[in-house]
């Protein structure tokens, strides 16, 4: 990954963590809720990351590869469901839970589609 594509996937990574945070935060105290908010969030940066990387993704593909490394999200529906309704504390950690997976997300992706590139290219 050069050092430009990189400054790239930080910006894009880092924005869609932050609005995942704010869904997470605002939709806590509703269980489940907050995935119908955060699949597009999460969809657009996959969609972002190809670009930076040169790869055309259509929705179904971006769902695809968002599949492939979303089994992470059980761990946030246990968190949500154990701590999520509770005032307050479960807003801060479903917030802090739903950025560090996108988080882990889009630089799992980001380094897949980095691989991909230099694959093409060569």
């Amino acid at each position: 990954m050069t050092n430009d594509q990189k400054i790239k996937c930080n910006a894009i990574i880092h924005t869609a963590s932050a609005a995942a945070a704010g869904v997470g935060a605002g939709l806590a105290q509703v269980p489940g809720s907050d995935n119908a908010l955060l699949t597009p969030i999460q969809l657009t940066m996959t969609i972002s990351l190809g670009k930076v990387f040169d790869i055309e993704l259509t929705e179904t593909t971006a769902k695809a590869a968002i599949a492939s490394v979303a089994a992470s999200t059980i761990g946030r529906t246990l968190t949500q469901f154990l701590v999520g309704w509770i005032p307050g504390v479960g807003n801060a950690i479903n917030a802090t839970t739903a950025a560090g997976l996108t988080e882990a997300m889009g630089w799992t992706l980001a380094e897949d589609f980095a691989k991909q590139y230099e694959r093409n290219k060569g």
